[in-house]
């Protein structure tokens, strides 16, 4: 697989985002509690998403493809609450940059294993070894991140 590096800084942009909005969720579970910010937190995603697919006129042909998806993958909506959950709980008792840095070793890992066997139909890569010491190197980055 070729690295695109348009895709590799959208991924980026991504990840910047995640420590934002974690960041605010946090603020925000302080001020109106921790499932009440969840809630407003996915509502507003509703609504944004809502006005992208009316105002960009993409309309809603494709969901009378979703009984052809696998069932297990409508339990990310529930993932999402699983992670807003975690970051609004973790950030404000352990810091930002403790989260994220936990957060960030526990994508790496999980995405290595994901690809590595394949899981969920994703196309298997074969194991590298420098792969393995990337994962390594990350979890002593997250140790010393941690002291």
């Amino acid at each position: 697989m070729k690295l695109d590096w348009a895709y590799l800084l959208i991924a980026m942009a991504a990840g910047a985002a995640m420590a934002v909005q974690g960041t605010m969720n946090s603020v925000l579970g302080k001020v109106i509690g921790l499932w009440e910010s969840t809630l407003v937190v996915h509502i507003i995603g509703l609504i944004a998403v809502l006005g992208i697919i009316l105002a960009g006129g993409i309309g809603f042909a494709g969901l009378a493809k979703a009984g052809q998806a696998p069932w297990y993958v409508y339990l990310g909506g529930l993932l999402n609450v699983i992670i807003i959950f975690g970051v609004v709980k973790s950030m404000p008792k352990i810091g930002v940059g403790n989260a994220t840095t936990g957060i960030i070793f526990a994508q790496i890992l999980t995405a290595v294993m994901i690809d590595r066997f394949g899981i969920m139909g994703v196309e298997k890569v074969p194991f590298r070894w420098i792969d393995l010491l990337g994962v390594v190197l990350l979890a002593v980055g997250t140790r010393i991140m941690l002291k």
